[in-house]
């Protein structure tokens, strides 16, 4: 019995349309968010059934952005992210599973600092359409949320009423839009 090749698209990131952003505690009782503007990557769609195949990214994490320039400089540094040795976070799907009529659940391999670790991305497809330069656009928004100490993101101190400056759940949240490749 014969299979047939399905159909695969690649659509890449558009920078300018994409957004990575980041938020967690600040002293126990405010959030601080945060993004990343340089931002890169593709998906591969199965353009027959509409899922996703596969999802790469990479972030340049000298682009965090925090609104705060000291905060900013911090998180380079060899305490958070140490853009130095380790100048992008990346992000490698390992699985797609559809869950919903546009609703997906992507696994892949998040590296953050030189540690990889498996991560599910809850996702959802917003539509795809034709921009006005006649170029076939979709758009995605995914959540997950990760321990930073997993990352070795450890850097802390501790409060005088308890608990500790920075919180260790960062929640990331993603808006994407995509362009039709080829």
């Amino acid at each position: 019995m014969a299979t047939q090749a399905t159909q695969q698209s690649i659509w890449a990131l558009d920078p300018s349309h994409t957004l990575v952003e980041f938020s967690v505690k600040h002293m126990m009782v405010a959030t601080v968010k945060g993004r990343f503007g340089g931002v890169q990557g593709n998906v591969v769609i199965d353009e027959e059934s509409g899922t996703p195949v596969s999802v790469d990214v990479t972030i340049d994490a000298a682009s965090v952005d925090t609104r705060d320039e000291k905060r900013d400089a911090h998180l380079r540094s060899a305490d958070f992210f140490d853009v130095e040795n380790h100048p992008h976070l990346t992000f490698k799907s390992t699985r797609i599973e559809r869950v919903g009529d546009e609703q997906f659940t992507i696994v892949g391999d998040l590296t953050i600092r030189g540690t990889t670790r498996e991560v599910t991305l809850d996702t959802t497809f917003n539509g795809r359409g034709t921009n006005p330069w006649g170029q076939a656009v979709a758009g995605a928004s995914a959540t997950t949320s990760v321990n930073r100490h997993d990352y070795g993101l450890s850097w802390n101190v501790a409060l005088e009423t308890g608990g500790f400056l920075v919180g260790d759940t960062i929640k990331i949240s993603l808006e994407v839009e995509l362009i039709k490749q080829g």
